[in-house]
């Protein structure tokens, strides 16, 4: 598995930036690559995305969601992967830190991986979230639930 890790600070209050991220079907605005992303239930979500001109589908399962502060999941099926997203306030602002483990697949993501392309693209990403919440300035709706699964994870 490899790891990427990137941080963006976000000009609204961290239950804003949460309630925004919880909304698991609007990334394909923000999320380069993302094509469609269903919430199946509480805690699975099915992932169409294209990477490289090829579409990939799998399964997640969200393993841990504490409202204002995290949301890890891992995946079930397809390519393994998981993460977690960490929300901090800064009093006023949020700062939003995404790491992702990821088992890169065939020559392609193998080769983005080494040019870090996957880390710019989440870098990127972080910044159009940015863009669409501080544009927005609230969020589209929120789910406020709490999930605590046994799970392992990068980071705790």
């Amino acid at each position: 598995m490899s790891t990427v890790e990137k941080s963006v600070q976000v000009n609204v209050p961290v239950s804003t930036v949460y309630n925004q991220w919880t909304q698991f079907e609007e990334f394909p605005q923000f999320m380069e690559g993302v094509i469609e992303v269903r919430q199946l239930d509480p805690t699975r979500l099915h992932w169409r995305a294209d990477f490289g001109g090829r579409t990939k589908e799998w399964e997640a399962e969200i393993t841990e969601q504490l409202p204002d502060r995290r949301i890890a999941w891992r995946s079930i099926s397809g390519a393994p992967n998981a993460g977690i997203v960490l929300f901090e306030d800064l009093g006023g602002s949020t700062r939003v830190t995404v790491q992702m483990d990821y088992a890169p697949q065939g020559i392609a993501e193998n080769m983005a991986h080494v040019l870090g392309l996957l880390g710019r693209m989440l870098e990127h990403n972080l910044e159009r979230f940015k863009t669409f919440i501080e544009a927005r300035g609230r969020e589209t709706g929120a789910w406020r639930g709490k999930v605590d699964q046994p799970h392992e994870h990068a980071r705790g």
